[in-house]
């Protein structure tokens, strides 16, 4: 959860009203929030204004600045109206470049016009930008921002990628001129370290930078890093641009809708920003930015009270979202629906159980039933279909006196692929960009390594070792949208002085056995019958060779049968690379087959 500091006097000034420390630790534990600290005695020895440090949770970005915070408390408390965003006319452009696709292919921008900032709110908006950066934009690897003076610089702005060498200006702070290249050399000195210097890992390696510059060629900003020199912004200035580039379009909008709402507030305009057309042809994401429409969601009635253990009326339900900033009306349609208008500022709202979630925080947890209605009230989510099967392995693995591990997904190269004696394409394991230790460089293609460390490490318990495990194994799709996937898969072994092949073999039938699936002792080209059988297959390396098979499967009849999975003897070399000095059989079936 971030923590954010804000000035004790200043927000009890916003609110209306000053609280004692007790009282506000209430409200906040009311509201959903938690008061860490009240700075008031040690202030008072120093001199200093007193601070009141809260902890937010980590998906409402609108309360990471005192403006957000004390504007929910106020709709919490019924004193104020949620605020009506809107949004001026366009008086400039953001072209974005082709080029850009190399490194980080999505921009928007905004202005905030005749904006009236003192030291106070000044700090406060820089401050919010260092916490989104933190937070939801992954230390600017997600997203950047800039802010710039409008009066000193001119659109229509361009957004481009460029080669370092080419890319000349004075960063914020300098007085020197640096080229692209001398920039990142200057940034990665030990006294940056701590500074700039930690993002430059995102762009550095890249043969184009990206850059903003106005109509006159001026550079901007050189995002994630720096901002200009020449554009500057301060207490004083009147007319804000800010610049977001991102590699997540989503973020990227999020991030600039909670900028401009939070701080529009100080414009001439109250809440009303000047937005920014954006001139993106070649991916057809053109637009105007931001966009403040309001998202509506429905969301049942009775899945509100059941989950509560209430029964309120739409009007009850809905002056309880009120007090969270969103608004509802019942459907004219059906009487069960809600229509909730959820405004720009509560990206956090994805699902009907975040609105239930707001309406028991509008009611007030400590209000909600404690007595027979909570206890039928539904709090236990329904099961995914591939967790039930899962426990279907689990339970008959647990019967056969195999005992569950849960070892850790990640695993080195090595032991992915070497030590199984297996090789790597490069289009199979998903690989960590930074890894913080080479034991954890991959996400694991097969539950194999880490059974092994796990009988590693209890190798001097008493033989046989039967352990088994029910889990998430990842490969990399590049067709896929995340360029991975995960995969359920069951795995077992047997570790002891003999093979076990049979016992291992057994173990299999018996799963399979729980599943209704026949063995078919015939599996030629005449058999069509629902079942499963074993085919002697070397291609897998692991297994000593002619002791490794594959397990067959057909799901229904007259399908064509897949392979679901491999069983066999490990070979010796394997034991040897995980120090394990005994034999052993295991099989490994993906389980989203029986789905």
């Amino acid at each position: 959860m971030p923590t954010v500091s804000v000035n004790k006097q200043q927000l009890f000034d916003l609110l209306g009203k000053d609280y004692t420390s007790q009282e506000f630790d209430e409200l906040c534990f009311e509201f959903g929030m938690e008061m860490d600290e009240d700075t008031t005695e040690e202030a008072l020895k120093t001199g200093e204004e007193p601070e009141l440090k809260l902890d937010i949770s980590a998906n409402r970005y609108d309360l990471l600045c005192i403006e957000g915070i004390s504007q929910s408390l106020n709709e919490y408390l019924e004193r104020k109206e949620r605020p009506d965003y809107k949004l001026s006319k366009p008086t400039t452009k953001l072209i974005i470049d082709k080029s850009t696709e190399q490194i980080r292919p999505f921009a928007t921008a905004a202005v905030l016009r005749n904006i009236k900032l003192n030291e106070k709110s000044y700090a406060s908006f820089i401050a919010l930008q260092d916490k989104l950066h933190a937070n939801l934009c992954r230390n600017r690897s997600l997203v950047a921002m800039g802010t710039h003076d409008l009066d000193s610089i001119e659109g229509p702005f361009h957004y481009r990628a460029l080669p370092p060498k080419d890319i000349k200006f004075v960063p914020l702070n300098q007085t020197q001129e640096f080229t692209g290249d001398k920039l990142i050399e200057f940034y990665k000195s030990p006294e940056q370290k701590n500074n700039i210097g930690r993002y430059v890992h995102i762009i550095e390696d890249s043969p184009v930078f990206p850059v903003i510059m106005d109509s006159k060629d001026r550079v901007c900003s050189l995002p994630p890093l720096i901002n200009s020199e020449h554009s500057k912004i301060s207490v004083n200035t009147r007319n804000i641009l800010i610049d977001i580039t991102a590699t997540d379009k989503t973020k990227a909008e999020i991030v600039l809708n909670i900028l401009t709402t939070m701080f529009s507030r100080y414009c001439d305009e109250p809440f009303t920003v000047e937005p920014v057309e954006i001139v993106s042809e070649h991916n057809g994401q053109s637009r105007l930015a931001p966009n403040f429409n309001d998202r509506i969601m429905d969301v049942s009635i009775k899945y509100i009270n059941s989950c509560l253990g209430l029964d309120q009326s739409a009007d009850e339900i809905a002056h309880c979202l009120k007090k969270m900033s969103l608004h509802a009306v019942q459907s004219k349609e059906d009487k069960d629906i809600l229509h909730v208008d959820i405004p720009v500022t509560r990206p956090d709202i994805l699902h009907a159980c975040d609105i239930m979630e707001d309406a028991a925080v509008g009611y007030g947890f400590n209000n909600l039933p404690k007595g027979e209605k909570l206890s039928n009230a539904n709090f236990i989510a329904k099961p995914l279909p591939i967790n039930k099967v899962s426990d279907i392995f689990r339970v008959a693995s647990s019967q056969a006196t195999w005992v569950e591990v849960l070892p850790l997904t990640l695993c080195s190269h090595d032991e992915n692929f070497k030590f199984l004696r297996q090789s790597d394409n490069g289009d199979l394991a998903v690989k960590l960009a930074n890894p913080k230790t080479l034991e954890y460089q991959v996400v694991r293609t097969t539950l194999l390594p880490g059974i092994l460390k796990t009988v590693k490490e209890n190798r001097k318990h008493s033989l046989p070792i039967k352990v088994f495990e029910t889990g998430d194994v990842v490969f990399k799709d590049d067709k896929l949208e995340r360029k991975a996937y995960n995969e359920r898969h069951w795995a077992a072994i047997y570790v002891g002085k003999n093979s076990g092949f049979e016992i291992i073999q057994g173990l299999l039938g018996k799963i399979m056995q729980t599943f209704r699936t026949e063995w078919i002792a015939d599996y030629g080209a005449a058999a069509s019958g629902r079942g499963y059988w074993i085919e002697e297959d070397d291609s897998v390396k692991t297994y000593f060779p002619g002791r490794g098979a594959k397990v067959m499967f057909r799901s229904k009849e007259g399908a064509e049968p897949n392979q679901i999975g491999h069983l066999g003897v490990l070979h010796p070399e394997v034991m040897m690379n995980f120090d394990v000095p005994f034999a052993a059989s295991f099989v490994e079936v993906n389980a989203e087959v029986f789905l």
